[in-house]
């Protein structure tokens, strides 16, 4: 009698030295369910994990405490199956219940203990995940979606593509790939400032994503690209409306700061599976076709078509035989001398770049040198014409090319570059050759189109005694009093109005109209595209000072010079 009393006794000790070790356990939520499933142990952590105090939980069922109700049918028969058939319910992660109503995130484990009646009691051992879970969370919030603009980022949208393009395949069905790209956005946060860009870039989301439809998923790519996926719409003018709803809404209301700024974007479409099958060639083709609407005046949209990749294709191939050429001495110089109509003489001449590859002419200028300048390659290029052309003026130091003026061509892009004018003046004292020698045409929409800064290179160059004509001109959108202004020494009339000329009177007007405009602000004339006797004469009888074309000389390669002024 004495034992068993002991054995009660030692049994009691245990026990209570058992909820002593759970209840000291601050982060581990522990309950006791009899096997009714009504509560009858609840430590504090359990309290603090879902809401109820010991008195509130006690007696209750489990499934009525903190069993969502969509898992509730699913417990119940756990637990019978655990009872009746000692089939044991597996660890798991799990969202149960808060007496608020909103769902905790746990790892519970589950113990059934049998005592001495033979009730079997069941103790659920829960540890929160909330930590975890908000931890887990933002890796893929960080990982999936824009931290700027709060849409999906460009691996969810890959990864969504995958996924419905999965779908699309077995249903047979159609979508489509938008990709968006805004235009001149680098103009815009550059003036403004990054802040506003950004600012920017957060009201253009907001702007399309109030024109979307439900289903579709707008994504923001990278940089100002943004790209929108649609996947079910009746045709490609549905496609075609939506978009020109996006195109109007940017221009019309994208506001910042309560300023309201007109933001134009350029839209390419590819469609799947017209347009390929995979997620990199619908999303190439989109990019294409956006790239194609920015080349046919920005500001709408072009669907893909397979004459655009043999375009980009082709695009590919002169970047990359720009590249070779300059990598491995492909470039060279050609010159076309200009003549004094007066005097029938030439000092001065126009230095013309040739891409050759191997022993044969690749391509000529007019093809790479529009691919130059999309690449950037323009610059690498213009670099290495100034360098050219010193090198051979200072070749020709003595030869009775001595006192020589060769003309280069500058891009708008070059001059862009605030240090433009220092490099060109440096590079000419490098070769012991007086400014005078060298001279830089642009064309007349580049000088026209410059800003404060980008002329101060100009008249720095011209101080310097740099000779600086307007090529082109007449072709662009030339007003009389920026000419006034600008420092050039010279223009260029183009050759399209001395074409025209011979048989239009009106054209014969103009082109001596901007003669005397020329002289009267004492620059030099010359025409371009001489190529016969009628055409000299008619160009002397206007009074133009220097002429250049076929009819004089082709360009030429450097050794030839000497030999056409000696015979000229």
């Amino acid at each position: 009698m004495q034992d068993r009393k002991g054995i009660r006794s030692a049994t009691e000790d245990s026990e209570n030295r058992f909820y002593e070790l759970i209840e000291s356990l601050p982060m581990v939520a522990v309950q006791g369910y009899d096997r009714h499933r009504r509560v009858i142990y609840w430590n504090e952590a359990s309290a603090r994990l879902y809401g109820y105090s010991r008195e509130e939980a006690h007696g209750r069922l489990l499934e009525d405490l903190i069993i969502p109700t969509h898992m509730r049918d699913d417990v119940i028969k756990a637990h019978r199956a655990w009872l009746e058939n000692n089939i044991n319910i597996p660890s798991d992660e799990l969202e149960l219940r808060h007496k608020q109503g909103h769902l905790v995130p746990v790892y519970s484990s589950h113990v059934m203990i049998k005592q001495e009646s033979g009730a079997c009691e069941m103790f659920c051992i829960d540890i929160g995940l909330e930590e975890q879970k908000r931890a887990r969370d933002e890796l893929y919030r960080k990982a999936s979606f824009d931290d700027l603009t709060g849409l999906p980022n460009r691996n969810f949208m890959e990864t969504e593509l995958s996924a419905r393009l999965d779908k699309a395949d077995r249903l047979q069905e159609e979508l489509a790939v938008v990709f968006i790209d805004l235009d001149n956005f680098k103009v815009i946060n550059d003036t403004l400032g990054h802040h506003h860009g950004d600012n920017l870039l957060k009201a253009v989301a907001d702007t399309l994503k109030q024109e979307l439809r439900d289903g579709d998923l707008l994504t923001r790519f990278g940089g100002d690209e943004f790209v929108l996926l649609i996947f079910d719409f009746e045709g490609q003018e549905s496609i075609h409306e939506l978009v020109c709803r996006l195109i109007n809404a940017l221009e019309h209301e994208v506001r910042l700061e309560e300023d309201c700024y007109q933001v134009t974007a350029s839209f390419g479409v590819s469609l799947y599976p017209h347009n390929g099958g995979t997620v990199a060639e619908l999303m190439g083709n989109a990019d294409a076709a956006m790239y194609q609407a920015k080349e046919t005046g920005k500001n709408g949209v072009c669907f893909y078509t397979p004459d655009i990749n043999d375009r980009l294709v082709h695009y590919q191939e002169i970047t990359n035989l720009l590249r070779d050429a300059l990598n491995n001495d492909g470039l060279e110089l050609h010159f076309q001398p200009q003549i004094h109509l007066a005097e029938r003489t030439s000092n001065s001449c126009e230095a013309l770049i040739r891409c050759f590859h191997g022993q044969s002419r690749a391509v000529s200028p007019a093809v790479f040198i529009p691919v130059a300048e999309k690449s950037g390659l323009i610059n690498r290029i213009g670099e290495w014409v100034i360098e050219a052309a010193c090198k051979q003026l200072s070749a020709w130091q003595k030869t009775p090319l001595n006192n020589f003026r060769v003309d280069i061509n500058l891009s708008g892009r070059q001059l862009t570059n605030p240090h433009l004018a220092n490099h060109i003046l440096e590079t000419v004292k490098r070769y012991n050759l007086q400014p005078h020698q060298l001279g830089v045409e642009l064309t007349e929409n580049e000088v026209f189109g410059s800003d404060e800064s980008q002329t101060k290179q100009l008249e720095k160059l011209k101080q310097a005694g740099v000779h600086i004509s307007i090529d082109d001109f007449g072709t662009g959108y030339s007003s009389l009093v920026y000419l006034r202004k600008l420092p050039v020494s010279g223009i260029k009339i183009d050759r399209s109005f001395l074409q025209h000329a011979m048989q239009n009177n009106a054209d014969m007007a103009i082109m001596e109209a901007m003669i005397t405009v020329g002289h009267s602000l004492g620059l030099s004339v010359l025409v371009e595209g001489v190529e016969t006797e009628e055409q000299a004469q008619l160009v002397t009888k206007l009074g133009c000072d220097l002429a250049q074309g076929f009819l004089y000389a082709k360009p030429m390669p450097a050794q030839k010079m000497a030999e056409f002024l000696e015979s000229f």
